[in-house]
């Protein structure tokens, strides 16, 4: 059956505008049927006005029929719908217009209860994001790109996926976050189904600890049992109360393969944080010191160390808590120094971004406005590509 509320008058009239409907082709012209006029012409005029007028409703309802399957599939029984045909095939720029429509209604609306049709899952999109968006990252694109398609293209996975970012402010940890946002919902970060958390924003005094911790899981749940594919975002993750990170256990741990609902939700945890920041540009810089190339630098070479720092620090709860103790984090993602080049691909794509002309001399000028440490070497930019978008705005007319 189709969904109950009736559709609004302004779609009835939309959906009659669709080409194909009865009336756009055969209506009779001015001057044509003029015998029929007079005192016999009136009422034979007057059946073909309601024969089409007719039509015209049977193709609306037809057309609504199809449009309310493409957008609530769970309430409609399309056996019954094409069970009754009306003698006329949609057209094919009537389907067309029919999907144009279906996208523009559910820019504003929900799908469906369930929220899974607006779960994209485009990894042909999120590979060419990663690698022509992202710049300077090798070691985390390929670790990410991997780690999500793997979780995502398993049947049953036993747990959430969980992986932690670290590395300096502006080096695009946020941005491939947003990424996973926009190529796995068709709605991005505004999805029902993605929820991004700032820890001084969201949970910033510690004396409400326990009504954060009683709001976090509740939202958790809450968007668990309305998607079955979930992605959280903890920014400044260093920056959690201990005892929220506690409260996220549960949701990261392995599940009992006997309390498995008939769908298990999917579950991705986003961890970010400036953590190991330092020993990660560390070991750059003594590797291309030594002569290595920044592309050839390994996870390998880089996990040991910076991972040790995250378990030793002292500032942040984050490297004694359970999620970390016990295994919870799949990967823990270095995200790499940016040099002079990526912040002149910053600057030319924030250019691009806002449809603007540049120069090279331009891009130059604005990479040279960024403060590079260290000292010495001055070949790290210690904000990465951090405000990059404002400063263009010095080189408009």
């Amino acid at each position: 059956m189709l969904r109950g509320p009736r559709r609004p008058l302004w779609l009835s009239f939309l959906l009659l505008l669709l080409p194909g409907a009865p009336g756009h082709k055969g209506a009779a012209r001015p001057g044509e049927g003029s015998e029929q006029r007079g005192a016999g012409g009136a009422w034979p005029a007057f059946q073909g006005l309601k024969e089409r007028l007719s039509a015209a409703g049977a193709l609306s309802a037809r057309y609504w029929a199809l449009f309310s399957c493409q957008v609530w599939p769970e309430d409609c029984e399309e056996d019954e719908v094409v069970a009754k045909p009306l003698g006329w095939n949609l057209p094919r720029l009537g389907q067309q217009y029919l999907d144009i429509l279906t996208r523009w209604y559910c820019r504003f609306q929900d799908c469906c209860d369930s929220g899974d049709c607006r779960i994209s899952n485009n990894f042909t999109g999120l590979e060419s994001d990663l690698r022509v968006r992202l710049h300077g990252q090798h070691v985390a694109r390929e670790l990410v790109l991997r780690a999500v398609r793997d979780h995502v293209e398993t049947p049953r996975p036993d747990k959430a996926l969980a992986l932690s970012f670290h590395g300096w402010s502006g080096t695009g940890k946020n941005f491939v976050a947003q990424m996973l946002a926009e190529n796995l919902y068709r709605d991005g970060l505004r999805s029902d189904c993605v929820k991004a958390f700032v820890a001084m924003l969201h949970f910033p005094h510690p004396k409400y600890v326990e009504l954060y911790k009683e709001q976090l899981t509740g939202q958790i749940r809450e968007i668990q049992q309305r998607c079955p594919q979930t992605l959280f975002i903890f920014d400044e993750a260093e920056k959690l109360h201990p005892e929220l990170l506690e409260a996220l256990g549960p949701y990261l741990g392995r599940q009992d393969p006997q309390s498995y609902k008939a769908e298990p939700s999917r579950t991705i945890f986003l961890f970010l944080s400036n953590l190991g920041g330092n020993i990660i540009n560390e070991v750059v810089l003594n590797l291309l010191k030594a002569g290595q190339s920044r592309e050839e630098i390994t996870m390998e070479q880089l996990e040991p160390q910076f991972q040790a720092e995250i378990l030793e620090s002292t500032d942040s709860g984050f490297g004694h808590s359970r999620l970390v103790k016990e295994s919870l984090i799949d990967f823990f993602i270095p995200f790499l120094p940016l040099e002079y080049r990526h912040v002149r691909l910053c600057a030319r794509d924030a250019f691009l971004n806002q449809e603007l002309q540049y120069t090279e001399e331009a891009l130059d000028e604005i990479a040279k406005m960024m403060v590079y440490v260290p000292k010495e070497e001055q070949l790290f930019s210690s904000q990465g590509c951090k405000s990059i978008s404002q400063r263009i705005n010095y080189f408009l007319p």
